[in-house]
């Protein structure tokens, strides 16, 4: 690994220790679902950096409507230097998390606007839905090697900044329960219930109306 890549995860690690307020609950993991078409590049690297960087605090899973037969090379190349975990990574079909029987997310985080809350199914639990800009490393089509390698590290090093500011705003937790509290008031819930939506930023969280 690289002394760049060392440095920058101490320094997320070393943020996703602080305590926080805001009524978030240290005793119980949030579950946070990542969202991008095939589920091969950038939700996989979201995952596997919310795992690294804050597993004692959440439950990252990742997951798409088209999902690829494997996790893209490039994408396996970026985690390999400093992220553990990797054999836990792979890609699933979105649907997986839809049923009677999958866990209910706290947060659902789409990287696309393919994936977004209006084209996405209904998750069960009302789960906050944020919608986040990480750069697609082959949206440009045909490049040099040279040139995909640098849009790949690109696109990871985004998704760290990304994923240590969510790590570093508890606002979603708080959003998040009471949007769990507010469709168990409404539904018995035998019905999946579509949350609230925000935008995410990595300088702040606005809940959209």
């Amino acid at each position: 690994m690289s002394r760049g890549r060392k440095t920058g995860a101490a320094e997320c690690r070393s943020g996703a220790n602080r305590k926080h307020g805001y009524g978030v609950s240290v005793t119980r993991k949030y579950k946070v679902l990542f969202l991008c078409r095939d589920n091969s590049i950038r939700s996989i690297i979201a995952e596997a950096l919310l795992r690294e960087l804050a597993g004692h605090r959440f439950e990252a899973f990742s997951a798409g409507p088209e999902p690829a037969t494997r996790i893209h090379p490039l994408a396996l190349a970026q985690l390999r230097p400093g992220i553990s975990g990797r054999t836990m990574l792979s890609p699933k079909s979105w649907l997986e998390f839809t049923g009677e029987w999958a866990p209910h997310m706290d947060v659902v985080i789409a990287l696309d606007e393919s994936v977004s809350g209006l084209h996405a199914p209904v998750f069960p639990g009302a789960p906050l839905f944020l919608d986040w800009a990480i750069a697609d490393p082959l949206a440009g089509g045909r490049m040099s090697d040279d040139e995909q390698a640098r849009l790949f590290d690109k696109t990871f090093w985004q998704s760290v900044r990304q994923v240590s500011a969510f790590i570093e705003l508890p606002q979603y937790a708080v959003h998040a329960a009471n949007a769990v509290h507010d469709a168990r008031e409404t539904d018995d819930g035998a019905n999946p219930v579509r949350g609230a939506a925000a935008h995410f930023e990595a300088s702040a969280i606005s809940i959209v109306p």
